[in-house]
C-alpha cells in the first residue's frame, strides 16, 4: 500500500474514530465471509463493520487519542464496528451475533471517549433501547401529568358537591321555608289604638 492510501485510510480511520458515539473491536478469525455479511446486515442502521488492518487503525487510534481504550489488542484478524446509532441495539446485535457464533470475539470498545472492557460491551446490550426507555419515560410523565389534573380538580368537584348539597337542601325544605325567610318581619300595632 502507498504512502498516500496510507494516509488517506488512516485520516479515515481517525474520523470514524471522532465522529462515532462509540465502536467495538472484535476478532473475527474462522468466520465465513456469509457470516461476516450477515453480521453486516444486523448491524445496519446502527453501525458499520469494517476490517481492519490493526497498524493503520492503532496510528488511527492514536491520533483520535483514544488509544488507550485499545492498548494490545491490534493483534491478529480484526474488524471494528463504529456505532452511529443507537449503542444499546449494536452491542446487542453484536453479543447476539457472538452467542450464535462463537468465533467472534468482542475485544473491548469506547463509548463517548471512554474505555470500555468486553463485560461492559454485554452490560450495554443489556439495556433497554432508546425507544423503549423513552416510551417508559413518555408513560410516567403522562401519569404524573394526570395525578396533577386530579390534584387541580379535586377543590371544583368538592365545591360542585357542596353547592348540590345546598341545592337539595333548598328543594326539600319546599317552597313555603323559602317565602318565610324571604318574608321581611313587620311591627304591628294593637287595634283601634292611636299613638301619641
Amino acid at each position: 500500500m502507498a504512502n498516500a492510501q496510507k494516509d488517506a485510510a488512516i485520516a479515515e480511520l481517525t474520523e470514524k474514530f471522532r465522529s462515532s458515539g462509540a465502536a467495538v473491536l472484535t476478532e473475527y478469525r474462522g468466520l465465513t465471509v456469509d457470516q461476516l455479511a450477515q453480521l453486516r446486515k444486523n448491524l445496519r442502521g446502527n453501525a458499520t463493520y469494517s476490517v481492519v488492518k490493526n497498524t493503520l487503525t492503532a496510528r488511527a487510534a492514536k491520533e483520535a487519542g483514544v488509544e488507550s481504550a485499545f492498548e494490545g489488542q491490534f493483534v491478529g484478524p480484526n474488524a471494528i464496528a463504529f456505532v452511529e446509532g443507537d449503542p444499546v441495539e449494536a452491542a446487542k446485535g453484536l453479543r447476539d451475533f457472538a452467542k450464535e457464533n462463537p468465533l467472534l470475539v468482542i475485544k473491548g470498545g469506547i463509548f463517548d471517549g471512554n474505555p470500555l472492557s468486553p463485560e461492559q460491551i454485554n452490560q450495554l446490550a443489556q439495556l433497554e433501547s432508546r425507544e423503549v426507555l423513552l416510551g417508559k419515560l413518555a408513560g410516567a410523565m403522562k401519569a404524573q401529568l394526570s395525578q396533577a389534573a386530579q390534584l387541580f380538580n379535586a377543590p371544583l368537584s368538592q365545591t360542585a358537591r357542596v353547592v348540590d348539597a345546598l341545592r337539595q337542601k333548598v328543594e326539600e325544605q319546599g317552597p313555603q321555608a323559602s317565602a318565610d325567610e324571604a318574608a321581611p318581619a313587620t311591627e304591628s300595632t294593637p287595634e283601634g289604638g292611636d299613638e301619641a
